[in-house]
């Protein structure tokens, strides 16, 4: 039997695209910070619990990836 999907139940179908998530230092714990990719404003963070451990990240929003360093050869 066909089931239809649910309308107006809220849920999120895919990534967000508009934001971007990179992986932070928050008082010696790993933490995640959530940012806005058109304005580069920083707008939500998530703490570990415990100090020890390190947080989860945000649902559906994409991971910022770090840029590489290119070293020059000196001839």
């Amino acid at each position: 039997m066909a089931v239809n999907k649910p309308t107006g139940d809220n849920a999120r179908k895919g990534a967000v695209k508009e934001r971007s998530q990179t992986k932070t230092t928050i008082g010696g714990a790993s933490g995640y910070t959530k940012r806005d990719r058109t304005s580069g404003e920083f707008m939500a963070v998530k703490k570990p619990k415990t100090a020890k451990k390190a947080a989860k990240k945000f649902k559906g929003v994409r991971v910022e990836k770090k840029a590489k360093k290119t070293a020059k050869r000196a001839r």
